[in-house]
């Protein structure tokens, strides 16, 4: 396709946020991206990205562009994909996201135990707490905690995960034990990335919202603030079993759990031809089918 480098070098600044990354992962000078960029909408006779000294969005003429040309790129590489199948041997780049904590402790050794069995690999792990876009950011897979909500997007259930109400012997001698969710308004509840709390009441699903004087979307944060007595928090459980079983914290409200609250791989539609995507998801639901590797 002739102007091909100039499409690819829009959808990789589109999916990196800025030239020089897109440079980088192409691995041209930033120059000749802009070069290429450029180029494309001069033919075009639109802008397709307007630009400041500290950011870049897509103009209405780019979003357009955007989607038209992302999903011929997801084409080609679907029709690599499928060439490859006959041998059944995953090669290629593979983007994967998931929330920093569990991605530093469970997520990262498994991908790295994969990328041994298949070198052909080329693996980009980003863990952010932030909420991404898997379409526009050019992601091929995301790990993902709770309830899933976007139905553009498909899933598959990794393993289970139980959240736990928790607070310190201190915190609860100074301040009491809390019987029901609604005294939970009387206490000190610290805040990770949402401000909704998940239960379980008379048999439904319930979620309360609640308030406090400290919030962090860092997990390790969150705990060690309730593991100083600052209030109550809602942790999962790979946080915070070890130290419950220490008499370190001590879990309350038991009768409202959620009994689970699962960990997705979650993918776009585009993406469910991917013999490497499919290999990927495979290897990771057979690492976890008996629960986290503690």
């Amino acid at each position: 396709m002739k102007h091909w480098d100039a499409i690819e070098a829009f959808i990789a600044v589109v999916q990196e946020g800025s030239f020089s990354a897109a440079a980088r992962r192409l691995g041209v000078s930033p120059s000749h991206i802009s070069r290429q960029v450029a180029g494309l909408e001069k033919r075009l006779g639109a802008p397709l990205l307007y630009r400041t000294t500290r950011s870049i969005r897509l103009s209405e003429a780019g979003e357009t562009y955007f989607q038209h040309c992302h999903n011929l790129m997801e084409g080609f590489v679907s029709a690599e994909e499928e060439l490859r199948q006959a041998q059944q041997k995953p090669a290629g780049s593979l983007r994967v996201t998931c929330a920093t904590t569990f991605g530093e402790r469970f997520l990262a050794p498994a991908l790295n135990d994969f990328v041994t069995r298949y070198p052909d690999i080329q693996l980009d792990l980003h863990l952010t707490n932030r909420q991404t876009d898997l379409v526009s950011e050019g992601y091929d897979l995301a790990v993902r905690m709770g309830s899933m909500k976007d139905s553009s997007l498909l899933s598959r259930r990794l393993c289970d995960r139980r959240e736990y109400l928790c607070a310190s012997p201190d915190y609860l001698q100074r301040h009491g034990m809390p019987h029901t969710l609604a005294e939970l308004a009387h206490h000190n509840c610290l805040l990770g990335s949402n401000t909704w709390w998940l239960f379980s009441e008379n048999g439904q699903r319930r979620e309360l919202k609640v308030s406090g004087n400290w919030r962090s979307n860092s997990g390790p944060a969150l705990l060690d603030a309730v593991r100083k007595g600052l209030g109550i928090a809602q942790l999962p459980d790979y946080y915070v079993e070890p130290l419950l079983a220490r008499g370190e914290l001590v879990s309350m409200l038991e009768q409202y759990r959620y009994p689970f609250s699962g960990v997705w791989l979650v993918y776009p539609q585009a993406k469910q031809r991917s013999v490497k995507l499919k290999v990927l998801t495979e290897f990771l639901i057979g690492r976890f089918a008996s629960g986290l590797p503690w």
